[in-house]
């Protein structure tokens, strides 16, 4: 090696000893040197496709019961609420809470009201009682079996019967026959 003249001030003066390399940092946990260059105490880093399947799996499994057994509760409350409908059919003649006095007078009202709008067009006026008796009267399904009403009047009749024997007020009979033909009619929805 050729020697580079250096000025007199630093002549005196002691060279460094070279500074070695600086080796990589490995953190204290995961390595320990020993013979043969090998860590010891890190965890494998490879994992095989078996073994990250093995580990989704058991993890997922209880995770997903506990899901499962802790939403019962919400899914037994799917169609539920204001708008569902899950109320059984009203019999076509029911009132839903009405009473039948109140009933009978807005079925009157209406009536008058349309007597009063033939009258002032000049056409002949609705008989406003006849129609209310006509629209109260029950109505007896004339498409049904004549045998089946019969049936049915014979039942109701024999129902009046033991209602009177055992001190009751006997039935309508043609309002009863009436609603059991619609009860028949809606059996199957």
């Amino acid at each position: 090696m050729r020697r580079i003249a250096q000025p007199a001030a630093n002549r005196n003066r002691r060279a460094a000893p070279p500074v070695p390399e600086a080796e990589p940092r490995v953190p204290a946990l995961a390595c320990s040197e020993s013979r043969g260059g090998t860590l010891e105490g890190m965890l494998p880093l490879a994992i095989s496709n078996g073994d990250v399947i093995l580990i989704v799996v058991f993890l997922a499994v209880p995770i997903s019961a506990i899901a499962f057994a802790g939403a019962g509760a919400v899914y037994r409350q799917i169609g539920k609420g204001a708008f569902a409908m899950d109320h059984e059919l009203t019999p076509a003649g029911s009132t839903d809470g009405v009473s039948r006095e109140e009933r009978e007078a807005e079925i009157r009202q209406m009536l008058e009201a349309k007597a009063f709008r033939q009258a002032e067009r000049g056409e002949p006026v609705l008989d406003v009682e006849a129609e209310m008796r006509e629209l109260l009267a029950p109505k007896l399904d004339l498409d049904a079996d004549p045998e089946l009403v019969e049936e049915v009047r014979q039942l109701v009749v024999a129902r009046n019967a033991r209602r009177l024997r055992s001190g009751k007020e006997p039935l309508d009979v043609e309002a009863e026959v009436a609603r059991q033909l619609r009860d028949l009619e809606n059996l199957g929805q």
